[in-house]
C-alpha cells in the first residue's frame, strides 16, 4: 500500500480538531476517518484495520492510553500517534514507552503533523518489509526446502531438528562446498533466536591483526587509526547467533579469548576496561580435522571440547551421489528462473557422467556448473558435449586385483578381506606420503571413513613408525 493511500483514524472529542486534522491529512491523499470518543474509536479499530491511529490522550471515558494499549496488544501492525493538549513530557514519555510512535502537542502544527505521519507510515512499511524478509528467510532455510533424500543427508537433517531450538554450541564439520553455511542458517532460522541477528565471521578471510578488533570491537584511541569506538561482531550478535566459519584458522592467542566467551559470554573491547556480557549462540565450522590439529598442538584442546558440544558432519557429495539428480533439478529450475531462461533438463548421458564424477568441489561445484549450463546451453536438453572436459574424460578403470588362490584346507574369508583392505590403505598412505585427505581420495573414501578404518586396523600415523613399510609400496 502506498503511503498516500493509507487508512488513518483520528480520535478526538473536539469536533474542530477532528475536522482540521481530517482536512490536512486528506490533502496529502490519505483516507481519513474520525471518531468523537474512545469507545467509538476502539470499536472502529475492531471493525476494520487501520494503518495509523491518531488519538487524543485525554478523552472522556476510555482514554488515549487505553486505545494505545489495545493496539500494541492486538494490532501491532498499526502505528499510533498520541495527541495531547497538556504538553506534559511525562505523559508523552509514558505513551512512547508503551509503544506509541510519537506524540504531538495541541495546537497541532500542520507541517509537523505531515512530517510525523509520514515518518510513522514509513516506519510501518519498513517494519512490515523486515517481517516479510524474515519469513522468506525462514522458508528458504526451512528443513523442507533443503534438497536431498539420501540416508547420509537425512541423518544430518534429523540432527539439526533436534538441536536447532536449543542454545547448545554446534560445530559443523565438512569439506569445502558441502553447505556448512546453509546448515548454519537452517539452525538459526529454525531456532528460538530466529528474530535475532545472525552474524557470520570468516576467520580465514580476515587478517590475523584485524580479526580481534572485528570480533570484540575496540575503544577510541586503542591503537593507531582507532579514531572512533567500534562495536565488534559478538556485540552485534547479542540476542542472536554468531557463526565462526573456518575456526581452525584462528591464531592461538585469539583461541584463548574465544574460549572465555564460550565459558561466560563476556569480553572486553580492545583498549577497554568494561566487561561486556552478551546473550549469544555460537555455531562454528571448519573443513579441517580439529582432532588432528589438537594432537599436533595447533588447536587448543579445551577450546575444541567447548566447540564440539554437538558436532554435525556434512557429508561430501560423493557420499550422497543419489542426491545429484535432485540437486541438478533444483539448480536448473532456480537458475532458469533467475536468468529468465526456459527450464532445461540434462540428457541421460550427461546425467550419467555427473553421477560418475567425484565432485571435489562438492555441492558448490555442482551449483556453479548448473549456472554455467543454463546460461550457455542453447536447447532445452543439455547434451554431454556441453560439459567441461574434466567431466567428459572418464577416469581410468582401477586395476583389478588378482584373485587369491584358495588352498585345499580353505581360507578365512573375513581375515583375508581385512588383510586386503589393510594392504590397500597402507599403499594409499605410502603413495600420498601419509597425507590422509589425499589417501582418502585415492581410495575414493570420505576422510572420516579412512580414519575409522585406520583405527580399526590399528594403523598408526607415519610418525609412530621407524619407517613406512616398504613391502606394501
Amino acid at each position: 500500500m502506498e503511503q498516500g493511500n493509507a487508512n488513518i483514524l483520528v480520535i478526538d472529542d473536539v469536533l474542530a480538531v477532528r475536522q482540521s486534522l481530517q482536512e490536512i491529512l486528506g490533502t496529502e491523499g490519505y483516507e481519513v476517518e474520525t471518531a468523537p470518543d474512545g469507545e467509538s474509536g476502539l470499536q472502529r479499530v475492531k471493525d476494520q484495520p487501520f494503518d495509523l491511529v491518531l488519538t487524543d490522550l485525554a478523552l472522556p471515558g476510555l482514554g488515549g492510553m487505553d486505545i494505545l494499549k489495545y493496539l500494541v496488544r492486538h494490532q501491532p501492525d498499526c502505528s499510533c500517534i498520541i495527541i495531547t493538549g497538556y504538553g506534559t513530557i511525562q505523559n508523552s514519555v509514558t505513551a512512547m514507552r508503551l509503544g506509541a510512535f510519537d506524540y504531538l502537542c495541541k495546537p497541532v502544527d500542520p507541517q509537523e503533523l505531515r512530517l510525523v505521519v509520514a515518518r510513522a507510515l514509513e516506519h510501518r512499511r519498513l517494519k512490515r518489509e523486515n517481517l516479510q524478509l524474515k519469513k522468506q528467510l525462514h522458508k528458504r532455510y526451512g528443513f523442507a526446502n533443503i534438497v536431498g533424500n539420501s540416508e547420509a543427508i537425512i541423518q544430518v537433517f534429523e540432527l539439526i531438528k533436534k538441536v536447532a531450538d536449543t542454545d547448545s554450541t554446534v560445530l559443523i564439520l565438512g569439506e569445502s562446498g558441502t553447505g556448512k553455511e546453509l546448515i548454519n542458517r537452517a539452525i538459526h532460522y529454525n531456532s528460538m533466536r530466529r528474530e535475532g541477528p545472525l552474524i557470520p565471521v570468516n576467520c580465514a578471510a580476515i587478517p590475523e591483526e584485524l580479526l580481534e578488533s572485528e570480533l570484540f570491537g575496540h575503544e577510541r584511541g586503542a591503537f593507531t587509526h582507532a579514531i572512533r569506538t567500534r562495536i565488534g561482531r559478538f556485540e552485534q550478535a547479542n540476542g542472536g547467533t554468531i557463526f565462526l566459519d573456518e575456526i581452525a584458522d584462528m591464531s592461538p592467542s585469539l583461541q584463548v579469548k574465544i574460549l572465555r566467551v564460550l565459558q561466560d559470554r563476556s569480553f572486553e573491547r580492545i583498549g577497554g576496561v568494561k566487561t561486556i556480557k552478551v546473550d549469544i549462540r555460537v555455531i562454528a565450522a571448519t573443513n579441517q580435522d580439529l582432532e588432528e590439529m589438537v594432537r599436533k598442538g595447533r588447536f587448543r584442546e579445551d577450546l575444541y571440547y567447548r566447540l564440539n558440544v554437538i558436532p554435525i558432519r556434512v557429508p561430501p557429495l560423493r557420499d550422497r551421489a543419489s542426491d545429484i539428480p535432485l540437486l541438478v533439478q533444483h539448480f536448473l529450475h532456480e537458475f532458469s528462473r533467475k536468468k529468465k531462461k526456459p527450464t532445461k533438463h540434462l540428457s541421460s548421458e550427461t546425467m550419467d557422467l555427473l553421477m560418475r564424477y567425484p565432485w571435489p568441489g562438492n555441492v558448490r561445484e555442482l551449483e556453479n556448473l548448473m549456472e554455467r549450463l543454463v546460461i550457455l546451453s542453447e536447447g532445452e536438453e543439455i547434451p554431454a558435449s556441453e560439459l567441461p572436459e574434466r567431466f567428459r574424460n572418464k577416469p581410468a578403470s582401477a586395476p583389478q586385483a588378482k584373485p587369491q588362490e584358495i588352498p585345499d584346507n580353505g581360507i578365512h574369508l573375513t581375515a583375508a578381506v581385512q588383510e586386503f583392505e589393510r594392504n590397500l590403505i597402507l599403499k594409499a598412505l605410502d603413495k600420498s606420503n601419509w597425507v590422509k585427505s589425499r589417501a582418502a581420495q585415492l581410495l575414493n573414501l570420505n576422510r572420516t571413513t579412512l580414519l575409522e578404518k585406520m583405527k580399526k586396523q590399528n594403523i598408526l600415523p607415519a610418525s609412530n613408525f621407524a619407517s613406512v613399510p616398504k613391502n606394501f609400496s
